[in-house]
């Protein structure tokens, strides 16, 4: 913890992408007391919130951000505004060669250098590569050359730049966002002392001061982690089906060893960060990176696994209840998701073949499969009637709770385990 006297932020807190992340933190930051601009180029996402009214899925943010809004503590805005601290949630995906892609960040730093009038603290929550954090700095150096900033002034900058990653699970944001511990890492002491002073306004949890590109480098390590671990599980599977075992029975005796916790299969990995953030290490350190990418591309695999497996049991202009396409279960987000990939390459390889996509978080297609006529959206209990083969891509709770014998007949493939006898 920084200690110190708790800042009063008097022209208030500017966050800038009002995503999965930004909108929790927003609502929760304006709930204690902070005046909070969010910014967004969506002017749908703006008029949302203005209203009130919440554009994702996340267990009471709907009630939190009608309540500070209606309070005068959160207003949206597609344009940035004086503040004393901007706080950069945006999207940082990779390129079609792996390659991080910062355009989001760029864009955004660029945009906030044009509000700076001196004393700001700047802080990146967008998950980026070593080294994101100070490039924001010499990006902002570039666009006004009148300030002084913490890579080329360490001693005296007149904007402090910081990085804290978010650290949230989707389904329990706003539980997390307060329990969860963090790491703040300033590019000099002081520019950490001064973010993580933010933080405590909120953040229970324990948190740890550290330089920036070391919080980059642990945030990824974080998800890289999870990437590797699921990477075992899912070649597991792949050797399992071949050798005619039941992978998630070999798993469970498995874990009853005292120090082995294996994790469970699935068709993929999603989301935006397990599936994107090992590939950011990866082009950092390429010729070092061996395991990390072998658990990438082993991952990516399991799309097409999953897609073979259907193919074999459907029969020639057959019909397909496809159930799930979230990323995890009972959350409405389709960000890299392993699911919309196997439907895609469904869709790709049997063009004879009708997909019923069941997504009880969807009120639409993604674009990715809505350019395919063959993929419809449809409710559960239409799908099931019309089906020739079942497959339960993900375990909603909804979908999980199916009893497999009542789809005696038709095809089955489970990827998630949930409907083993």
């Amino acid at each position: 913890m920084s200690g110190g006297t708790a800042p009063t932020y008097e022209r208030g807190v500017a966050v800038v992408g009002l995503g999965y992340i930004g909108l929790p933190t927003s609502a929760v930051l304006a709930d204690r007391g902070v005046r909070v601009h969010g910014v967004d180029l969506d002017q749908r996402v703006v008029d949302m919130v203005n209203g009130g009214r919440v554009h994702i899925i996340e267990p009471d943010l709907d009630d939190l951000v009608r309540r500070v809004v209606e309070q005068g503590r959160l207003t949206a805005t597609r344009d940035l505004v004086p503040a004393d601290v901007y706080v950069v949630a945006v999207p940082t995906p990779f390129k079609g060669d792996h390659e991080p892609d910062l355009t989001h960040v760029e864009a955004a730093t660029r945009a906030i250098a044009q509000v700076l009038q001196g004393g700001e603290l700047v802080i990146l929550e967008s998950t980026c590569p070593p080294g994101s954090t100070a490039a924001m700095s010499a990006w902002i150096a570039e666009e006004r050359p009148d300030l002084r900033l913490p890579h080329q002034h360490p001693d005296d900058p007149d904007v402090h730049l910081a990085h804290c990653p978010e650290r949230v699970l989707p389904g329990k944001t706003l539980e997390e966002l307060v329990s969860n511990d963090r790491v703040v890492g300033g590019l000099t002491p002081e520019c950490s002392r001064r973010a993580a002073r933010l933080y405590e306004l909120f953040c229970e949890g324990e948190i740890s001061l550290t330089d920036a590109a070391t919080a980059e480098m642990a945030k990824l390590v974080e998800n890289t982690f999870r990437d590797v671990n699921i990477a075992f599980a899912n070649e597991l599977a792949t050797i399992c089906d071949r050798l005619g075992l039941d992978v998630w029975s070999v798993i469970e005796l498995a874990n009853h060893h005292p120090r082995v916790n294996v994790l469970q299969p699935g068709p993929g990995v999603g989301g935006h960060c397990i599936a994107v953030d090992p590939w950011f290490i990866a082009a950092a350190a390429p010729a070092q990176a061996r395991l990390i990418r072998q658990a990438r591309e082993v991952n990516d695999d399991r799309p097409q696994q999953v897609v073979d497996q259907v193919s074999v049991q459907a029969p020639e202009g057959g019909t397909v209840a496809c159930l799930g396409l979230a990323f995890k279960p009972d959350v409405d987000d389709l960000r890299q998701s392993p699911a919309v990939e196997v439907v895609r390459r469904l869709a790709e390889a049997r063009p004879d073949l009708t997909l019923l996509a069941v997504e009880p978080y969807a009120d639409a297609l993604p674009a990715e499969l809505a350019a395919y006529d063959t993929v419809v959206l449809r409710d559960l209990g239409t799908a099931l009637q019309e089906s020739d083969v079942v497959v339960l891509l993900v375990h909603h709770a909804e979908l999980a709770a199916l009893d497999p014998a009542t789809l005696a007949g038709r095809g089955l493939v489970d990827t998630r385990g949930v409907w083993r006898s």
